[in-house]
């Protein structure tokens, strides 16, 4: 039967609203863009010469892509090396500067402080797009420091002022540069990425200025055939030895995955594996296991990750780059920090669900240390000033992350562990030290919900810190801490300025924004982030969600955000839309999103739930959905469904699902496995068949997505069960699919083959291409065309 469906347009949806809109987005991990070409892109209109140019709301540091040559491998005994990136001058951006279009109500993230605490450089994005910003903690004027169109994902201010270092994402896509420039805008130079298809990520700065590490990547290709019998595969020298990185073309050639997944890959329990357990706070092991080697078990050796090389680079191009670390066959590699004399290196590699904390002595690229860290924001810990301890933000042998230290020998490695800070139900979110290395500031996750503690230096004592029923610290258990009342619900980043600390915080009902903690104890609005009372135009306050407690049909707690629409009775029965988050290891935060309060302005309520999966509740919530689990998964997209219509006031009869990236895939299979609970379906950046996104995704993805859902040969069978288009036969309800032309996490072939197939078989379907897209939605004009047209669909499809 032909459907009447078709594309929608830039046209079809502006039409709709005319009125240009005063408020902009969230960033990355809270934020928002810039104004692009919106417009729809049918298949055959896609570039096939380019690979446009990821970030985890962990973070930006995931891109894994790029070229290069290799060089020949060193006498002492590194992995053959990338070809370092080469410096690349531009165009002055000097003297005050403003946005062209100020948007009224704006995000301001990702602070950064000169050496002097007075002046932060941040993304702030009241041009329409994120970039990079530059102003005095207590006044104005802030300063424009790059105007290009390419979106800003981190910065950091070099330790001697003289420089500040960013990424962006060309073109708006997945690949990412490094760059440099003067705080007055003088000197804009790229550091890496610039060669056509490379991709580059922004490490530490060493401590006295003088260079930034930067981790450039290559793609590796398919893994090597097996070695013959006997023959010796390690790149180094044992436990201990040197060789850090994986030789060219290795990997685990013999077909097995890892082990601790591998059992998990069949039968999985739906209630997911036995939760982890803590060994205690002095027991805890360091493997002295070298990069150097792939056993059975490690991290990586799939074949899908690519080639990394971490340099450190001298901006002002004084010193030739020097080669940190190399690793074959990886997913990420991130410089986190060096100790002040430049002998350690504390490094952060592996793909999500299986992260490891690796120390490396830079002078014999000797391995001393590796030890498993959690997923999340990858500034994982650093080194005492004297280099004599490691503080690291860990779930090793536990369910939850703590702050864990370890005295280090003078050679680098561990002479034990100390659990210093621990919260029971509550995961160690962020961890930075302040600059003498004295004071710790821990945020914990808390459902959530953000908690900001302080630990003086005398808190550093190796011991257990007691809790109370609210994962607080009990009255005499010792510690010195103090804790922070935040004004906002959730801290997304935590910076040292000198005597003074910066916060980058959101919530349900105020924009991002960067505060000051003067007095260590107060935070203070800097006066260029967005007032509260231009956080939505007027008369449209925003919504205060509500948490609620679902359980799975297997019994196993579930938790989610239910936001009422305003105007409604009480008891009024409402359309609601279930909107699933991506990751799958992301959690639902209660901070402000357009996107919601678009749905809710339409009368529309909304319930966000964390399936398993998700994060934020242990890491065996988090592996509940492993292999076989992931049918488990779906039924709690049903199952919270109906906790929403029995606890809540969703009205049965007008039900919607709704998600990007995993969250789309949960739309794609939701609408297939469950055809008659929902009335239609909003599917952002989803995967519709799993051996299909294998076949496109980029290497690091399909290196976490193999943990995650299967591989796609020797798990073929399962990724078929798992995958939406396999049903596809079931679908009644009208879809709408959105997608990024430059989304080489997602290829947009996901959500085509998806519409094509429904509108085959006579069900109404819609696909929105977003031009200067990747998977993230970063330009403002996009993002708003994108939230009005799903708004219209849903608002059209409920309320019929």
């Amino acid at each position: 039967m032909a459907s009447n469906a078709r594309n929608l347009t830039a046209g079809d949806a502006t039409a709709r609203h005319p009125a240009a809109e005063p408020v902009a987005e969230h960033p990355p991990d809270v934020g928002t863009a810039d104004a692009g070409r919106p417009a729809t892109v049918r298949p055959e209109e896609r570039p096939t010469d380019e690979r446009p140019a990821e970030r985890t709301k962990e973070g930006t540091e995931e891109r894994t892509d790029g070229t290069g040559a290799p060089s020949p491998a060193g006498s002492d005994g590194l992995t053959a090396a990338f070809a370092a990136p080469a410096r690349i001058p531009l165009p002055d951006a000097s003297g005050p500067r403003d946005a062209p279009t100020r948007l009224i109500a704006h995000g301001c993230w990702y602070p950064s402080a000169d050496p002097s605490g007075t002046r932060l450089a941040f993304i702030c994005d009241r041009g329409g797009v994120p970039q990079l910003w530059t102003g005095p903690a207590d006044g104005e004027p802030v300063r424009l420091l790059d105007d290009g169109p390419d979106p800003v994902r981190e910065v950091s201010w070099s330790p001697d002022g003289r420089w500040i270092a960013y990424t962006t994402a060309p073109g708006g896509g997945e690949h990412t540069r490094v760059l440099c420039v003067r705080p007055d805008g003088s000197d804009r130079q790229i550091l890496a990425g610039a060669e056509p298809g490379s991709s580059a990520h922004l490490g530490c700065w060493a401590h006295d200025g003088s260079a930034v590490t930067v981790t450039v990547a290559v793609p590796t290709g398919p893994p090597a055939p097996p070695p013959p019998s006997g023959a010796d595969t390690a790149a180094g020298d044992g436990p201990s030895g040197r060789g850090f990185g994986l030789e060219l073309g290795s990997g685990l050639s013999d077909g097995r995955l890892p082990d601790h997944w591998r059992g998990r890959a069949g039968e999985t329990e739906l209630l997911g594996p036995a939760p982890h357990t803590d060994r205690g706070p002095a027991a805890l092991p360091s493997p002295a296991v070298t990069l150097g080697t792939t056993p059975t078990g490690a991290p990586g050796g799939t074949g899908f990750g690519d080639g990394l090389s971490a340099y450190l680079i001298d901006p002002d191009a004084v010193a030739a780059p020097v080669l940190i670390a190399a690793v074959q066959d990886a997913a990420t590699l991130r410089v986190c920090d060096l100790s002040r004399d430049g002998s350690l290196a504390l490094l952060r590699r592996g793909p999500r669900g299986r992260r490891e904390a690796v120390v490396l002595r830079t002078a014999d690229h000797v391995t001393t240390c590796v030890l498993p860290v959690a997923d999340g924001d990858p500034w994982i810990g650093s080194f005492s000033p004297r280099a004599d301890a490691l503080r690291l933000r860990s779930n090793a042998h536990r369910e939850f992350a703590v702050l864990l230290i370890a005295e280090l020998d003078p050679d680098g490695r561990p002479l034990g562990w100390s659990t210093v800070a621990a919260r029971e139900g509550s995961d160690l979110e962020l961890l930075r030290y302040t600059r003498d290395g004295a004071t710790a500031v821990l945020a914990w996750n808390i459902r959530g919900m953000s908690d900001v503690e302080i630990l003086d230096p005398d808190t550093d004592t190796g011991t257990d810190t007691g809790t109370d029923t609210n994962g607080r610290p009990e009255e005499g258990t010792g510690s010195a801490s103090r804790h922070i009342s935040l004004p906002h619900e959730v801290v997304t980043r935590v910076t040292d300025a000198n005597s003074r600390l910066a916060l980058a915080l959101s919530g349900s009902r105020r924009r991002p924004g960067i505060w000051w903690l003067p007095d260590g104890a107060t935070p203070v609005r800097t006066p260029w982030s967005s007032r509260d009372e231009d956080a939505v135009p007027p008369g449209r306050p925003p919504v205060r969600p509500v948490p609620l407690r679902p359980t799975a049909r297997d019994g196993l707690p579930l938790n989610g955000w239910y936001y009422r629409a305003p105007g409604r009775a009480p008891g009024e029965p409402a359309p609601c839309v279930i909107h699933l988050h991506g990751g799958p290891e992301d959690q639902e935060r209660p901070v402000l999103d357009p996107l919601y309060h678009e749905i809710l302005g339409r009368g529309l309520d909304i319930f966000a739930p964390d399936v398993r999966g998700s994060s934020g509740y242990g890491r065996s919530f988090v592996d509940a959905d492993l292999g076989r689990g992931r049918f488990a998964a779906l039924d709690d997209v049903a199952d919270c469904t109906a906790h929403a219509v029995l606890a809540g006031p969703a009205d049965p009869s007008r039900l919607a699902v709704m998600g990007r990236s995993y969250g789309g895939y949960l739309t794609f299979a939701s609408l297939v496995w469950h055809p008659d609970l929902f009335r239609t379906g909003v599917a952002v950046c989803g995967m519709s068949d799993l051996a299909t996104f294998f076949e496109g995704t980029e290497p690091w993805i399909a290196q976490s997505a193999a943990h995650k859902y299967g591989h796609p040969e020797r798990d073929r069978e399962l990724l078929r069960e798992l995958s939406p288009m396999t049903r596809i036969d079931a679908l009644r309800a009208p879809v709408f699919a959105v997608h990024g032309e430059h989304d080489t996490n997602v290829p947009p072939r996901e959500s085509e083959q998806f519409v094509r197939a429904a509108r085959e078989r006579g069900v109404p379907a819609e696909l929105l291409t977003l031009r200067e897209e990747g998977h993230d939605f970063l330009r403002a004009d996009n993002r708003r065309l994108f939230r009005r047209a799903a708004a219209d669909w849903l608002q059209r499809h409920l309320n019929s």
